[in-house]
């Protein structure tokens, strides 16, 4: 009894293994989870951050310790002018500055970094949408795959079934044997397709696996993938318009960095420490200092207004590439919707073509009950339902590839 209890707890694990499903988002979670890339991005941004406070930090007093010493030694009247060295020095000096900084200049300089920043997160954003893309285009081949799998081992167990009965009819003469392995060589091919079917599928499935970083061989079914299309109405919330937002925001703010950069600049700094020549009373070489710094530009060659010119070139650039980007934008979108629109088409007519193709096919094996059906009618009737639910499974599959598509671009 007890070892009958374990093959049945034996036997329900397994089956519980192999009805377990994956769907798309546990792709799309371990993709983005394991992409090396966004991790880089992230971590650039967390980089940024410090260069913010590393900023703030350098505009704060700055305290430094130095300390030389000098022996210039003057033999037989040779060496350095005893007036200019003093034959020997030593000082240790410790110095505090700070550099006088308008706030605006700071706001500047903190905007810079704001905008780095924000560049990266809207780059993170498109490696998701990049990535997005790629595992969904691959997890709806898969799935097409299965369903190609599932529909040949429907074929395959139509025609097994039957194969019995066409045996007991060949026997009885209903039909001749040359009508039993035309339909045996059907039923051959059947699970050949089959069998191809599922390696299809193993490959699929194992190609989504290496995209996603999952380091697993176990093949599982996958559900229907979930995706509809939508659509982004302002663009200039997409993120594929958000870096030319960010860009135009960039190039002002530099502008801003240039004026400041010709402004005066003030620096104060206080020392204090031992500063002496080793000279007469050197136990009192005690002593400190305080002074100002002060520079004013007055002429640099005309450098300023060539940084100007730059600026606009870059500023026309990046305006021409937002207009041609812009055309493509809506070109591709219109003409996503449009091949959507005609594959909806199709897959309806499709639809009703199937429907009869089904009908058909369970006349036949009504008809080959009772001994009223030509074999060669039957596996026509089979190829032409096979052909069709080939056809509507990879209209199917592209039509969700050109949605997969559409939202891509509407983000």
């Amino acid at each position: 009894m007890k070892q009958l209890f374990c093959f049945l707890f034996l036997l329900t694990t397994l089956t519980a293994g192999f009805a377990q499903q994956k769907s798309l988002p546990d792709f799309l979670d371990q993709a983005i989870k394991n992409s090396p890339l966004i991790k880089d991005l992230n971590n650039q941004i967390l980089s940024a951050q410090l260069d913010s406070v590393r900023i703030r930090a350098g505009f704060k007093p700055q305290v430094t310790a130095s300390s030389a010493a000098l022996y210039a030694p003057v033999i037989n009247g040779y060496g350095y002018a005893n007036a200019i060295t003093n034959g020997q020095s030593v000082n240790g000096l410790v110095t505090v500055s700070k550099a006088f900084i308008g706030k605006s200049y700071l706001n500047s300089q903190f905007a810079s970094i704001g905008l780095q920043r924000d560049s990266l997160r809207n780059s993170v954003k498109l490696s998701e949408q990049d990535l997005k893309r790629t595992i969904i285009g691959q997890y709806i081949t898969a799935y097409g795959s299965l369903q190609q799998r599932a529909f040949n081992q429907e074929i395959v167990t139509l025609l097994s079934k039957e194969e019995d009965l066409l045996k007991r009819l060949t026997r009885s003469n209903v039909y001749r044997q040359s009508d039993y392995l035309t339909f045996l060589v059907t039923l051959k091919q059947a699970r050949l397709q089959l069998s191809q079917a599922r390696l299809q599928y193993k490959t699929e499935y194992a190609t989504l696996n290496y995209l996603s970083g999952i380091a697993d061989t176990t093949i599982v079914p996958i559900t229907r993938p979930d995706i509809e299309s939508y659509m982004v109405h302002d663009r200039t919330t997409s993120i594929f318009f958000k870096q030319f937002k960010l860009d135009s925001i960039r190039l002002i703010n530099n502008k801003k960095l240039i004026d400041y950069s010709y402004r005066p600049k003030l620096n104060a700094f206080l020392d204090g420490g031992y500063n002496s020549d080793l000279t007469g009373q050197y136990y009192k070489n005690f002593g400190s200092s305080a002074g100002l710094t002060l520079s004013v530009p007055l002429y640099d060659g005309g450098q300023r207004k060539i940084l100007y010119k730059k600026l606009a070139l870059e500023r026309e650039t990046q305006q021409n590439y937002k207009a041609f980007f812009n055309t493509q934008y809506t070109q591709q979108i219109n003409q996503l919707n449009q091949q959507i629109s005609e594959y909806d088409k199709v897959i309806a007519e499709i639809n009703d073509q199937f429907k009869y193709s089904e009908s058909l096919i369970k006349v036949d094996t009504q008809l080959l009950q009772t001994g009223d059906l030509r074999i060669a009618d039957l596996i026509l009737a089979i190829n032409s339902y096979l052909s069709t639910k080939n056809l509507l499974t990879q209209n199917i599959v592209s039509r969700l590839q050109l949605i997969n598509q559409l939202n891509y671009w509407n983000r």
